[in-house]
């Protein structure tokens, strides 16, 4: 459910496809997002979105 989605990257091994062969790094995980907005037919700024409303709110509690 999207109120409790996070994305991470798997720093710093397993690098997403572009950079695949090459250390992780986690400003990579732009393209975390813009795949999972791919398979929840949305877009990226959305999953960013509830990504760092659901971070912020993890931090809080």
């Amino acid at each position: 459910p999207e109120d409790r989605l996070l994305v991470e990257t798997d720093s710093p091994y397993l690098a997403p496809v572009p950079h695949r062969g090459h250390r992780n790094e986690p400003a990579w995980v732009t393209h975390v997002v813009e795949v999972l907005a791919k398979v929840r037919e949305t877009e990226p700024d959305a999953i960013a979105d509830a990504a760092c409303r659901n971070f912020s709110a993890l931090m809080e509690a």
